[in-house]
């Protein structure tokens, strides 16, 4: 008769899961133990378990596919949380194992007892504590399919002494694999949308990552409609390569010309987004919303027609009932003034005469023209996804993925890990900060460890970069901001990482290609521009004031050489560009 800990692995493996991430501990030792003697799932070693769960969710969010990670009891499976909120947010399905004290001493105030069931409710679809080797099959089973279903995070507690114990005989593995469905609103909403879409004057589209699968659908829909399409942030690599029709990014890290698409819209198609800064939807503007989950319609904005289906599934459907325009007037003004955007977004992406520190534009951009062209992109929060949101560009083969919704710093390296442990021949570059990098730096030792080739670019402008913008905006005086760091290639290199350092506008390109020609894991510190200023499309009169108070209580405060550093990065750049 098989443990228990053997029915896990059995049933992971039958349902496609190949490796585990996470770190061992006593409780695990069952299932740890279980591990090594079966050669068809890995072991991914992981140096903190915050980064076990962000990697398993990268995983799962590049290949669909349900994820593992593993904590031992107590502070092991309770620094998972993050991760999950992570993964959860991300809708991605990940099946965490939160291994327990001894089930007798639940209760007691034992060591290291805490209560993973209600610890991670707020970040789960399912959590279940086994109790017996005989209800844990049938948990486990229970806890996969909602992960897979729901795509969600799934939690099983399971006591240590459980792992070891013996199932009942002949007890096949459980198989779970995602369902083949289909979900499109039915043909009289369809109607409804159709007349509402052919009546308007003037569409735009705002896509988001629920439009994975459905570009050529969603190009079709916005030459019938004139539509110029605006892309969420998740909905970057599924929607703007190849489509004509793209006017950019909305929202805090996008361009003026996606925010003015929406606002001088009659009317405005929302295909699979949960867009969440209400302030730049349309003011006056009718909104039909098309959404897998009918719960999240009318969350951000007044809806007047809600939609229940995937874009996949519904835009076929949909396509045959509308009637071609002929009016560009307002695409074509969309158009125009993206172009104009992006030629002046271009212009500050260059090497500008070799100033220093360097413009982290134009480190981005250098990334994404020397990358490959099905390279995978990991994010930190902050600067570096204002600069990836900017200047990837994507062909429908390149991925990008980030703490998108949940907005947790440190995550680029972690998801990188789980990137490359999911894709070892393909090229993973974590555009990091060095905030986000020194948060986790213990993972460098996770690449060395597993031989994980992933390219690192750190963005190292010394500072928390995006909390200083934001104090900026609420016109607060920045304080406990700057950071004090080493030379982090060398931190690098000590660990074993290839490593270079880059001062200079010239060394970056010739830094770059050698990181990515290197057989192994690589490592570019980039000393780039601290006041490097990251505007919004739509500056509010709250916002304008509140950079005139930080300019006046900056000199107030007797700091003007950090006013007069923000004026010559930003203005004067501008002025000779």
């Amino acid at each position: 008769m098989p443990t228990f800990a053997e029915h896990v692995i059995a049933s992971l493996k039958a349902s496609g899961v190949r490796r585990l991430y996470g770190l061992p501990g006593d409780s695990l030792n069952g299932l740890t133990d279980a591990i090594r003697r079966d050669d068809g799932v890995d072991w991914v070693h992981v140096r903190h378990e915050e980064s076990a769960a962000l990697a398993a969710a990268a995983e799962a969010g590049l290949t669909g596919e349900l994820n593992v990670c593993v904590g031992s009891c107590g502070p092991g499976n309770l620094h998972l949380i993050n991760g999950l909120f992570d993964a959860q947010r991300s809708r991605v399905p990940v099946l965490a194992i939160a291994a327990q004290i001894p089930g007798a001493e639940i209760g007691s105030g034992y060591f290291q007892e805490t209560r993973p069931q209600e610890l991670f409710a707020g970040c789960s679809v399912y959590a279940e504590t086994v109790t017996s080797p005989e209800s844990g099959p049938r948990i486990l089973q229970m806890a996969m399919r909602a992960a897979v279903e729901r795509r969600g995070v799934a939690v099983v507690v399971v006591p240590g002494e459980i792992f070891l114990a013996k199932t009942a005989r002949g007890l096949l593995p459980a198989v779970v694999r995602p369902s083949g469905t289909v979900v499109r609103p039915d043909d009289d909403a369809l109607g409804e949308a159709a007349g509402l879409l052919n009546a308007a004057e003037k569409v735009t589209i705002l896509a988001g990552a629920g439009a994975a699968g459905a570009h050529d659908d969603l190009v079709e829909l916005a030459e019938t409609l004139k539509a110029p399409v605006v892309h969420a942030l998740r909905g970057k690599e599924h929607v703007e390569y190849d489509n004509p029709y793209d006017v950019g990014l909305t929202g805090l890290l996008g361009f003026a010309s996606g925010y003015k698409a929406i606002e001088e819209a009659d009317t405005l198609l929302m295909l699979g987004t949960d867009f969440p800064y209400r302030q730049f939807y349309p003011s006056g503007a009718k909104v039909v919303q098309l959404d897998i989950r009918g719960e999240q319609i009318g969350r951000r904005t007044r809806v007047d027609l809600p939609l229940v289906g995937s874009v996949r599934d519904t835009l076929p459907a949909l396509l045959p009932l509308l009637t071609a325009k002929t009016r560009r007037d307002h695409l074509d003004r969309a158009l125009a003034h993206y172009a104009r955007t992006r030629r002046s977004l271009d212009a500050l992406a260059v090497n500008d005469h070799e100033r220093t520190p360097i413009h982290p534009q134009f480190v981005a951009s250098t990334i994404d023209r020397l990358a490959d062209e099905d390279a995978v992109f990991t994010v930190d929060v902050g600067s570096p996804v204002v600069w990836a949101a900017r200047y990837l560009t994507f062909n429908g083969r390149r991925r990008l993925v980030g703490s998108f919704n949940h907005g947790t710093m440190a995550c680029a390296l972690p998801h990188a890990v789980g990137a490359q442990a999911a894709h070892p021949g393909r090229q993973v570059v974590s555009l990091s900060g060095d905030g986000g990098l020194t948060m986790l730096l213990g993972e460098l030792f996770t690449l060395r460890q597993n031989r994980l080739p992933v390219k690192i670019v750190v963005f190292n402008n010394g500072s928390l970069n995006f909390v200083e913008l934001e104090m900026k905006a609420a016109g607060i005086v920045n304080y406990a901001t700057e950071l004090d760091n080493p030379q982090l290639a060398e931190v690098a290199a000590a660990i074993g990482l290839w490593t270079r350092r880059v001062e200079r506008p010239g060394d970056l390109e010739d830094a770059l290609r050698g990181a990515f020609a290197h057989d192994g894991p690589a490592l570019v510190e980039v000393m780039t521009a601290r006041q490097e200023l990251s505007v919004p499309p739509a500056v509010t009169v709250e916002q304008a004031k509140g950079f005139t108070l930080y300019a006046i209580r900056t000199v107030l405060s007797g700091r003007g050489e950090e006013l007069l550093d923000l004026v010559t990065t930003n203005v004067a750049r501008r002025i000779l560009h």
